[in-house]
């Protein structure tokens, strides 16, 4: 299976990072969060990628052309595409009923691919997404007259499940893909997927986390100079 992986976007609320290089090339440790990405699929047998390219694309690609391990194909799909626009750019390369991965290029999961795919199968639904409850970010307080009386962080599982990437798609998918290159996938294609049953959730109750922020970065970043690496186990 073909593993798509988007990795145009601008970064902008980790700008301080994406300032010279595009977000997929932000170092977790000694490796780049693409690569520790890319491992995540290769460990599960998936090593056929295509990298959807936008801002600094070329230097992403000048980077990754030295890593002989993987198999990448390099997509350029413009600096503004939204997510469903550069989908549609690799319509060319998937075949009639074929499944393929799609996966966003900063996030780090220890999700288990082959049931995820096994998932997909047994489902027989357009998308297949990943669903998982973020670490949450605030704590809830109690207060009277100004008073704080009690103060609980609030827990993960206290949060609803939102879209954690790590998808399998059916070529199907690109009938609901019609509008301008700026369309992202996650509004109207989701919302009418979701609409007519082809859009089912494989909940993930393991490890998960993005890398938005810098914070985000920087928590990625202790776990490794720990030697916590769950998206590697």
């Amino acid at each position: 299976m073909k593993v798509i992986i988007l990795c145009g976007g601008v970064g902008q609320r980790i700008a301080v990072e994406t300032k010279n290089k595009p977000k997929p090339l932000i170092k977790i440790g000694k490796l780049s969060i693409i690569e520790h990405i890319m491992n995540i699929y290769k460990k599960n047998g998936f090593n056929d990628f295509y990298l959807l390219l936008g801002y600094k694309g070329e230097k992403l690609k000048k980077y990754l052309k030295k890593k002989r391990k993987y198999n990448i194909n390099f997509i350029d799909t413009g600096l503004k595409t939204g997510t469903a626009g550069r989908i549609r750019k690799i319509k060319k390369y998937i075949s009639k009923n074929e499944s393929f991965h799609l996966t966003y290029g900063d996030g780090l999961t220890n999700q288990n691919i082959k049931k995820l795919v096994k998932f997909h199968n047994k489902m027989n639904k357009i998308i297949t997404m990943t669903v998982v409850r973020p670490p949450a970010r605030w704590g809830e307080v109690k207060i009277s007259k100004s008073l704080i009386t009690t103060y609980k962080e609030k827990r993960a599982a206290e949060s609803g499940w939102i879209n954690g990437g790590f998808m399998v798609i059916n070529q199907k998918i690109f009938q609901f893909l019609k509008g301008n290159f700026l369309e992202m996938l996650e509004g109207k294609p989701m919302e009418k997927l979701s609409k007519q049953k082809q859009l089912v959730g494989f909940k993930h109750k393991g490890f998960w986390q993005c890398m938005d922020t810098l914070k985000e970065k920087e928590y990625l970043s202790s776990l490794i100079k720990k030697g916590i690496t769950p998206w590697e186990n």
